[in-house]
């Protein structure tokens, strides 16, 4: 093997791990905001946790992170809570910024 083709291994390797910490970080981002959301809802306990896994399922409607949005968006005017764009998205920023450190300093070893 060449250092051309040994380079080329190193980098399809970390672009696989970046990919997967990207999946996991928005996977666990989705969780809480859907705990987040179901708070602000009144749902609590078994009710919150299942309400979070469909805002997980729901971003694999399409690409980006729109069908989760509107999902929330909608859920929350049908419970009768107001929030704004701006809310939900600085939410949705901040709590990817956290997954983004939970995923991080998770052991790799799972």
């Amino acid at each position: 093997m060449t250092t051309f083709d040994k380079r080329k291994d190193a980098f399809e390797n970390k672009y696989a791990i970046e990919e997967e910490l990207r999946f996991r970080a928005e996977a666990r981002r989705n969780k809480l905001l859907g705990l987040w959301a179901a708070e602000a809802m009144g749902l609590s306990g078994d009710d919150a946790e299942t309400y979070a896994k469909s805002v997980v399922q729901a971003d694999f409607a399409e690409a980006g992170e729109e069908d989760v949005y509107r999902k929330i968006t909608a859920d929350l005017a049908a419970a009768g809570v107001s929030r704004s764009e701006h809310q939900i998205r600085r939410e949705m920023d901040e709590l990817m910024a956290k997954a983004i450190e939970q995923v991080r300093s998770e052991p790799r070893d799972k």
